[in-house]
């Protein structure tokens, strides 16, 4: 009888450290994806897509599958993982929003088009180097694109669209400036003398001035939100820790 409830109790224990980590609860079994999707192999907390062509927002579990199009928002003290076809991975922050521009991978000849825009919040990117060929992956906000093809990096975003990419391994190309504003160019003023009418010239498209640095392994970049970016500085891998860049490294050594 005493034998019976120690393994009873044994059982008990374990159950409850399996319910009360709700990273491993939350886990994917089977990572069986197309080669244009994206699978949800981790949510800890919650997350929710809209579908282009669906109506509502539904929420997101784990083993769900993304496409391009879909629009993810995660919520409060929640961390969200993607596995994509190339085995690359992306997570993201609680209180991030992301749109999956487009995901492809050619297993046959090792390449790949995958594109993620992201409007606030801090995403992670461990990129696979397995895929030699024609690769593109680029994570992008308003003010920039981070572009790489097998590398360790993080992307935060603030609500002003300011931005940071640090780099922990490879090498990132940052690029900015490819949008453009409308200024209006009046003339309005008294003048000493009537002339004839003129035409006033009407809003000009102006060209935010263009850059593009690479950022090498420890080592950020900072855009305002005006998209002005600084040079590539080094930073400081123990003044960098915190949970989430901890959380991060652990599962990049487990994948």
């Amino acid at each position: 009888m005493k034998k019976y409830l120690w393994i009873t109790g044994l059982l008990a224990i374990c159950v409850g450290l399996v319910l009360s980590d709700p990273v491993r609860a939350a886990r994917a079994t089977f990572l069986k994806m197309g080669p244009g999707q994206a699978v949800v192999s981790i949510l800890q907390g919650s997350a929710t897509v809209t579908t282009p062509g669906k109506k509502g927002i539904r929420s997101l579990k784990a083993g769900d599958l993304l496409s391009g199009g879909d629009e993810v928002v995660t919520g409060r003290r929640s961390r969200l993982e993607l596995t994509l076809p190339d085995r690359s991975s992306v997570r993201f922050a609680d209180n991030t929003r992301f749109k999956i521009l487009q995901i492809s991978a050619a297993e046959a000849s090792k390449s790949r088009d995958v594109r993620i825009h992201m409007s606030i919040g801090r995403s992670w990117a461990k990129v696979s180097k397995t895929f030699t060929g024609r690769s593109r992956f680029d994570m992008s906000c308003d003010n920039a694109v981070a572009g790489v093809r097998g590398t360790v990096w993080r992307m935060n975003v603030d609500a002003d669209q300011s931005a940071m990419v640090r780099v922990y391994d490879g090498e990132v190309n940052v690029a900015g400036g490819k949008k453009t504003m409308d200024e209006v160019k009046s003339q309005v003023g008294p003048s000493m003398r009537l002339t004839a009418p003129k035409p006033i010239p009407g809003p000009t498209k102006v060209t935010m001035e263009e850059w593009t640095y690479i950022v090498r392994s420890l080592q950020e970049i900072r855009i305002d939100k005006t998209g002005v970016a600084s040079k590539p500085f080094s930073f400081s891998p123990e003044a960098d820790r915190d949970e989430w860049v901890d959380w991060n490294k652990e599962r990049d050594q487990e994948s």
